[in-house]
């Protein structure tokens, strides 16, 4: 499954704050140096869709605060759901 996210970066702590429209807009810890949002952003989901960190791939949006990401083993519903219990 591909979805697209919207990150903001510098954040106190890793949440998930809502849905606009089929994009997931979510706050990382970390600042946007040498790929360490990125690795946050796929610690932080992989913890919470109790799936493999190598089951989130960023398909594109590396350097930007929009990114597709590729997630294997999860459904919408699943990660729906994350929005009420982080």
């Amino acid at each position: 499954m591909i979805i697209e996210v919207k990150i903001t970066p510098n954040a106190p702590k890793n949440e998930i704050l809502r849905w606009e429209g089929t994009r997931l807009v979510i706050k990382i810890q970390g600042v946007p140096e040498k790929g360490k949002v990125n690795e946050n952003l796929i610690e932080f989901l992989s913890k919470a869709l109790k799936i493999a960190k190598s089951q989130i791939k960023i398909v594109s949006g590396q350097t930007s605060r929009l990114k597709k990401l590729s997630i294997q083993e999860a459904s919408l519903e699943q990660i729906k759901m994350l929005m009420k219990t982080s």
